[in-house]
């Protein structure tokens, strides 16, 4: 498990480079707030969660049914299982401060980067006050 990231992960810099293109700067990882989103802009009120496939359980119902035919399956069940329950607590977490939350899966982004990059952009340019 060393070998995987929690920050700066292909998906992630793929968007960061598309939101780049489009004249959009922002934070990254701001420990400062529930979850430590991979990117924030912080003037519009919008945090950026690129959430991977396996470690936060992308079509749970079918990835459960694989763990539990594979090596310790107790143990990844509920790993993965409190994954999406963190993200859940922390997304609403940001959302009663305020936060418009935007939660992407690896797989979305490797697939279409430049749309995904499109609606964070109509997102952070939208007037929330």
């Amino acid at each position: 498990m060393r070998g995987n990231r929690s920050k700066h992960t292909k998906p992630e810099i793929l968007l960061r480079k598309a939101l780049w293109a489009r004249g959009l700067r922002c934070r990254l990882h701001a420990k400062d707030l529930p979850g430590k989103p991979d990117i924030v802009f912080r003037r519009a009120w919008v945090v950026v969660f690129c959430d991977g496939d396996f470690w936060h359980g992308r079509d749970w119902e079918q990835r459960r049914a694989k763990l539990a035919d594979g090596a310790n399956p107790d143990y990844w069940i509920n790993k993965i299982a409190s994954n999406r329950e963190r993200a859940v607590h922390q997304s609403q977490e940001l959302e009663a401060a305020g936060w418009l939350v935007l939660r992407f899966w690896e797989s979305e982004l490797l697939a279409d980067v430049e749309a995904i990059a499109d609606g964070v952009a109509r997102a952070v340019r939208l007037d929330r006050s």
